[in-house]
C-alpha cells in the first residue's frame, strides 16, 4: 500500500503524535497504525504506544532519546512496515433501542430522514471494528457505521451519560463503559459490561475486535 509521510508533532516533553489520516478515516491506515505501534515498542527509549483513530501517540523517555530521533524512526517504520488485519474476537451485543435509555433515537432518525425502524435496521446490519480504545477505560471507537447514519456530536455535552449507552458521534459508533460526560448521541442501551476493574481482564474489547449489534427491542 502506497502511503504518504505522516504528520508528526510534539505532544509534551516525552511524547509524539503521529497523524496518518488521509482525509476521512481509513481502515487500511488504521491497520498500519496498529502495526507501527507494535514495531515502535522496540525502539530505544519508547515506553508506550497508544493507537487512536488513524493516529498514534508514542511516549518516550526524554533522558534516553530525543523527539527528533524518534520522529525519524517513526517515519521509517511508517514507510516500511507491512500492515495486516488483526485477528480480533467477534462480539454480538444486544441493544434495546430508544425509550428512556435511547433518548436521541427519534431525533437521529429525523436528522437522517429515515424511519426509526430503518435507522435501527441499518445500525444493526453493520459490522463494526474496534479501531481504538480511549477517552476512558474500555471505551471503544468503532469504525463501520453506515455513512447515512452519521451525525455530528452535540454542541453541548451531557454531563452524565449512563454506562451501557449505545452512542453515535460523527461517523463513529461507541458504547459507554461507565457513566461519564459525553457529547455523543444516545440511541440505545446494552447490559454488556465493557469495563470491570475486578476482572482478570478488566477491558472486554480490544483493537481489531469485531462487533455486531443485535436488536433486543425498539421503543420509539
Amino acid at each position: 500500500m502506497a502511503v504518504k509521510t505522516p504528520k508528526i508533532s510534539l505532544a509534551g516533553s516525552g511524547a509524539l503524535l503521529l497523524d496518518g489520516a488521509q482525509g476521512a478515516f481509513n481502515d487500511a491506515t488504521q491497520e498500519l497504525v496498529w502495526a507501527v505501534g507494535n514495531a515502535a515498542l522496540t525502539l530505544e527509549g519508547v515506553r508506550e504506544t497508544v493507537p487512536g483513530m488513524n493516529n498514534l501517540l508514542v511516549l518516550f523517555d526524554p533522558l534516553a532519546t530525543d523527539a527528533q530521533d524518534i520522529g525519524e524512526q517513526l517515519k521509517t517504520l511508517w514507510a516500511g512496515t507491512n500492515a495486516h488485519p488483526v485477528a480480533g474476537t467477534h462480539h454480538t451485543i444486544s441493544v434495546s433501542y430508544g425509550g428512556a435509555r435511547g433518548e436521541d433515537l427519534a431525533s437521529w432518525a429525523a436528522h437522517c430522514g429515515l424511519s426509526v425502524d430503518e435507522m435501527v435496521r441499518r445500525h444493526a446490519a453493520a459490522t463494526y471494528t474496534v479501531a481504538a480504545i480511549g477517552a476512558m477505560p474500555g471505551f471503544p471507537y468503532l469504525s463501520g457505521l453506515d455513512p447515512r447514519l452519521a451525525w455530528a456530536r452535540r454542541g453541548t455535552p451531557r454531563l452524565k451519560v449512563a454506562e451501557g449507552a449505545v452512542i453515535i458521534g460523527g461517523a463513529q459508533a461507541g458504547i459507554m463503559p461507565m457513566t461519564a460526560p459525553s457529547g455523543w448521541h444516545i440511541v440505545g442501551h446494552t447490559d454488556v459490561k465493557l469495563f470491570d476493574v475486578r476482572a482478570e481482564a478488566p477491558v472486554l474489547l480490544r483493537p481489531g475486535d469485531e462487533i455486531r449489534f443485535a436488536i433486543a427491542d425498539i421503543e420509539a
